[in-house]
């Protein structure tokens, strides 16, 4: 009889693997890890460090645009005096005076692309990011339809220590 019971066991078909919550979690799973990943490359901030073949033409045009956020001050430099500085009020900086130089500064060299920011120790990384956003682009008044456009100045940032 424990033969029978024996041969009648291995007769039977192996039980089949249900696979629907694994489904189940791989279809919630998905659209949410899409959505999350798309969200994430909205908070980069691309910085493009200069090359040794952006150092040798850096080299022959000879003009550095430097803007040093100090804790009182923003100072703007071409990397040997400072040109003109902003005086923080409250707990912001004048960006809309820096800007405006800097306006300036991409009218006489409108070729060049990069500028330098400089921080001291202990700067707020918010700040760091509003300067960066300024020495980028500069945002154009708005035209009829509402919709405003941003003209480029310097879109290639390093950054640095402030000496």
């Amino acid at each position: 009889m424990f033969r029978k019971h024996l041969l009648h066991q291995r007769s039977k078909e192996p039980h089949q693997l249900d696979i629907t919550p694994f489904l189940n979690l791989m279809v919630a799973l998905v659209p949410f890890l899409l959505v999350t990943a798309v969200f994430s490359r909205v908070a980069i901030l691309e910085l493009n460090l200069p090359s040794t073949q952006q150092m040798e033409a850096s080299e022959e045009q000879k003009q550095i645009i430097e803007i040093i956020i100090r804790k009182d001050k923003l100072e703007l430099s071409d990397g040997t005096k400072v040109l003109s500085s902003y005086n923080k009020s409250g707990d912001d900086y004048d960006l809309a005076g820096l800007s405006g130089a800097l306006v300036e500064l991409k009218a006489k060299f409108p070729e060049k692309t990069d500028a330098s920011i400089l921080l001291e120790r202990k700067i707020q990384y918010d700040y760091l990011v509003q300067v960066m956003d300024t020495v980028r682009a500069k945002r154009q008044d708005e035209d009829e339809g509402g919709a405003s456009e941003r003209k480029l100045l310097f879109p290639d940032i390093s950054i640095g220590d402030a000496p």
